[in-house]
C-alpha cells in the first residue's frame, strides 16, 4: 500500500535528482549481476541498516534490513547519534558482505548468501572506540584488506585515513594498521567515508572531504595497497544547488557506463541521494558533468537514465502508506530503540500498540515507531481506536527531531484529553544533556469518541534558513498537526519548525504509553495514508 510520494523516474528516458528525498544517509551500493544492492546508516533506530534493490540504479524498493537489533545491549533505549554507522556492502565469491562502524564499539560484519534473506550476526572484527566508516577489499591474489575513517570524538583526531589487512573470510583482521593518507597534511580538512576499488592497476580510494554540508568528494589513488596515494578532487558544488556532495558509491552497468551515487545534506529532511554521471580521463574519475576546462565535475539536476541493460524496469519508490494487514510490519518502519515483542501485534486487520511503561521525555520513548520524511513536501493522516486505552494510558502521533513535537491522547476516566508537547534536546560533545518539554492542553474529547480519532500531519516548505555563514539557503519546513474525530473537520493541535535529529534527518510515527507500569490497555492504528501535496 504505497502511494506515489516522490519518483525520481520521469517517464520519458530522463531522471531527476534527488532520486530519493529520504534519509538514507552515508549510502554504499554495489551491483551483482543486474541486481544493484544499496544500505545506510541507521544510528540508534532498528531494525537497522536498510537494504534498498534496484534495477536500473534510479527506482528503488527497501527489501530488507541486515540487522534485526543492535548488537550492544545498551540499544535498548534510544542514544541519539550513535549506533551504526557508514557502511559498505561488497559482494566476494558468493557471499555479500556488510562491514559496519558503532564508533563507540569497534567494526563489525555481517554476511549473506541471499541478500534477501536472513543475514548473520555481526561479527566484531575490531573491538574499540575511534573507528568509522570502514570499507572491505578483495585485491585478484586472494589478499583482503579494510580502509577505514576516524572519529574525533572518539579517538580525538580527524582526517586520517588508515590501511590494514583483512582476513579473506572478513571476519578478522590481519598485522597492524597503516595511515594512509592525512587531510591535516594538507586542503582534505575532514576526509571521511572511504570507499576502496581498483582499475586499471591502480588502487582508488573514493572519499569526501570539507564537511557533510560544505564539502567535495576526492579520490586517492596508487599503485600499492598501502601507497604513497596521490589525491585529486573530481566533484565540487560549483554553480548547482547541491550543497557538499558527499560519500558515496562507484557502481557500474553490464553495458559498462560508470554512475556514482551520493548524498546532499539538507537539514531536517536528512541525507538525500543523487545519481551522478561518471566518466574517466587519464585515469582520474570525473564525477558529473565537467564544464570546459575543468578537471572535476559538478552535480546534475536531471540526466538520462543509465544503459543498465534492463528492459522496462518496476517504476517505484520505498514505501509510506501502511493498513498494517501484512503479517509483519512494513519495511518503511523502524523502531526508535531496540524492540521487545511485547510492543505490538498485528492482528492482521490492523496495528496493535500495547500501552508501555513510559519512564522518560517522549523523545527517549524506545517504542516509536518511526519512518522517513518521503518527500521535500507531503501530508499524512493516522486513524487511531483509543477505545482500549486504560486509565493513564495514552497514544499518538510524534514528529521526531533535536526539536520534535507531538500530539498525544490521554485516557482520564471517561475522558480523552488532547496534549500538544514540544521538545528540544540539547546536547553535549556525544548524548544530550538534557531534554525540555513543554505541554499544551487541548479541547476535551469524550471518551466514547474514542473509537475514531485521526491525526494529520502536514509538512511545507515555507523559504529557507541559513545555519551560519558558510551554510546557507537550507529549506525551512513547516510541520502542522491536527485532529478529527470524523476524519473531515479538523482542529488544530500546533506546529513547529523542522530541525533534523543528531546526524538523522526527521521522522514521524505513532506511540501508545502508560504512566503505570502494568497496563493492559492498547491503542489500534488503522493506518497510515501519506499524500503529495
Amino acid at each position: 500500500m504505497s502511494g506515489n510520494i516522490w519518483n525520481a523516474d520521469l517517464g520519458n528516458g530522463n531522471y531527476r535528482n534527488p532520486i530519493l528525498y529520504a534519509d538514507y544517509s552515508d549510502p554504499d551500493a554495489i551491483r551483482v549481476g543486474e541486481d544493484y544492492f544499496m544500505t545506510a546508516s541507521s544510528f540508534c533506530n532498528a531494525p537497522g541498516l536498510p537494504l534498498l534493490h534496484s534495477k536500473d540504479l534510479v527506482n528503488w524498493k527497501v527489501v530488507n534490513y541486515v540487522i534485526d537489533r543492535l548488537p550492544e545491549e545498551r540499544y535498548k533505549a534510544p542514544i541519539h547519534g550513535c549506533g551504526v554507522w557508514a557502511p559498505a556492502i561488497r559482494y566476494h565469491e558468493g557471499t555479500y558482505f556488510v562491514c559496519f562502524p558503532m564508533p563507540d564499539e569497534g567494526i563489525y560484519m555481517s554476511t549473506a548468501a541471499d541478500p534477501f534473506g536472513k543475514w548473520s550476526e555481526p561479527v566484531n572484527i575490531r573491538p574499540g572506540a575511534g573507528w568509522i566508516d570502514p570499507c572491505p577489499f578483495w585485491d585478484e591474489d586472494g589478499r583482503a584488506y579494510l580502509v577505514a575513517g576516524v572519529a574525533k570524538s572518539r579517538i580525538g583526531y580527524k582526517s586520517v585515513l588508515h590501511m590494514v589487512e583483512m582476513q579473506p573470510d572478513g571476519m578478522g583482521l590481519i598485522g597492524g594498521e597503516v595511515k594512509i593518507f592525512d587531510g591535516n597534511e594538507n586542503d582534505q580538512i575532514t576526509i571521511e567515508g572511504p570507499k576502496m576499488y581498483k582499475r586499471n592497476g591502480w588502487y582508488y580510494v573514493f572519499a569526501p572531504a570539507g564537511g557533510v554540508k560544505t564539502g567535495w568528494q576526492t579520490v586517492l589513488r596508487s599503485k600499492n595497497v598501502f601507497g604513497p596515494y596521490e589525491y585529486k578532487v573530481v566533484m565540487r558544488r560549483g554553480d548547482s544547488a547541491v550543497n557538499g556532495p558527499h560519500q558515496g558509491a562507484w557502481v557500474d552497468t553490464i553495458t559498462g557506463e560508470d554512475w556514482f551515487l551520493h548524498f546532499q545534506d539538507v537539514y531536517a529532511a536528512g541525507r538525500i541521494i543523487h545519481l551522478q554521471p561518471m566518466s574517466w580521463r587519464e585515469d582520474w574519475p570525473i564525477i558529473g558533468i565537467a564544464k570546459e576546462g575543468n578537471d572535476y565535475g559538478e552535480p546534475v539536476m536531471e540526466y538520462r537514465k543509465p544503459n543498465a541493460g534492463v528492459v522496462n524496469p518496476e517504476i517505484c519508490e520505498p514505501d509510506t502508506s501502511d493498513d498494517f494487514t501484512g503479517s509483519r510490519l512494513g519495511l518503511q518502519w523502524q523502531w526508535n530503540a531496540n524492540p521487545e515483542e511485547k510492543w505490538y501485534e498485528l492482528t492482521g486487520e490492523n496495528l496493535r500498540l500495547n500501552a508501555v511503561h513510559k519512564n522518560s521525555v517522549y523523545g527517549d520513548m524506545p517504542n516509536l515507531l518511526l519512518q522517513k520524511w518521503p518527500a521535500p513536501e507531503f501530508g499524512c493522516v493516522t486513524k487511531l481506536d483509543l477505545s482500549h486505552l486504560e486509565d493513564g494510558d495514552e497514544a499518538g502521533m510524534i514528529s521526531m527531531g533535536t526539536s520534535y513535537g507531538l500530539i498525544t491522547f490521554k485516557r482520564e476516566g471517561s475522558r480523552l484529553i488532547p496534549c500538544y508537547v514540544t521538545g528540544v534536546q540539547k546536547y553535549g560533545k556525544i548524548l544530550p544533556d538534557m531534554t525540555e518539554e513543554t505541554e499544551k492542553t487541548l479541547p476535551v474529547i469524550a471518551f466514547e469518541q474514542a473509537t475514531e480519532l485521526y491525526v494529520r500531519y502536514t509538512v511545507k516548505r515555507t523559504g529557507t534558513r541559513d545555519l551560519n555563514a558558510d551554510e546557507r539557503d537550507f529549506p525551512l519546513e513547516l510541520v502542522t498537526f491536527e485532529y478529527s474525530t470524523d476524519g473531515n473537520s479538523y482542529r488544530t493541535g500546533g506546529d513547529l519548525i523542522a530541525i533534523p535529529g543528531r546526524w538523522v534527518g526527521v521522522k514521524n510515527g505513532v506511540f501508545c504509553s502508560s504512566a503505570g507500569r502494568e497496563s493492559r490497555g492498547y491503542a489500534i492504528v488503522d493506518s497510515v495514508i501519506y499524500e503529495r501535496l
